[in-house]
C-alpha cells in the first residue's frame, strides 16, 4: 500500500473543566452550527505539535492549559489551497483548563472571523457529548464509547 502524504498537521485540545468540556460552537453563513475543540495547524514556528496546541489555545480562548496527554489521531484526505492533495493528520491532546480569559483572545479567527466562535461549556458525558454536533465525526464517536478511558489517562497511578 503507498503511503499518504502528509500535507496538514493540526493539535486540538479535548479541554476538561472540571466535569465539563470546552468547545467551540463555529456559526456559518448558510450552515447549521457546528462544535469544535480549540485548536488548529501546526505553523513553521511550532517547534512541536504540543507547541502548536499551547499556541492555539491561547489564540482562540486566551487560556492556558496543563496535564498535556495526546488522547486521539485522526486522519483524513485533505488538499492544501496551492492543490496538493494528501492527508490531514489531527492529534488530540486531553488538556486541563489552567486559566482563561476570552478578552486575550487573538489571531484570525477572532480578527478576521469567518462566522461566529462561541466559547462553550458542555457536561463531558454522553448525553453532553450528544447534546451538540461535534466534528470530526471520528471523535464525537472515539469520546462517546471512551468517556471513562479518556479521564483514566489524568489518573494520578499512570506514572
Amino acid at each position: 500500500m503507498t503511503e499518504r502524504l502528509v500535507v496538514k498537521r493540526t493539535a486540538r485540545a479535548i479541554l476538561l473543566d472540571g466535569d465539563h468540556m470546552i468547545l467551540i460552537k463555529r456559526t456559518k453563513p448558510g450552515r447549521p452550527p457546528y462544535w469544535i475543540t480549540p485548536g488548529g495547524g501546526v505553523e513553521q514556528e511550532d517547534a512541536t505539535v504540543v507547541d502548536a496546541l499551547h499556541r492555539e489555545v491561547d489564540e482562540e480562548l486566551g487560556a492556558k492549559v496543563t496535564d498535556v496527554v495526546p488522547a486521539f489521531v485522526d486522519t483524513v484526505e485533505h488538499a492544501t489551497e496551492d492543490g496538493a492533495a494528501g492527508v490531514k493528520v489531527q492529534h488530540f491532546f486531553l488538556c486541563r483548563l489552567e486559566s482563561m480569559d476570552p478578552s486575550r483572545r487573538h489571531g484570525p479567527e477572532v480578527e478576521e472571523p469567518s462566522g461566529e466562535y462561541e466559547i462553550v461549556r458542555i457536561p463531558f458525558t454522553r448525553v453532553g457529548l450528544a447534546s451538540v454536533e461535534v466534528v470530526p465525526l471520528s471523535l464525537r464517536h472515539y469520546l462517546d464509547g471512551n468517556i471513562e478511558g479518556v479521564r483514566a489517562l489524568h489518573a494520578p497511578d499512570l506514572g
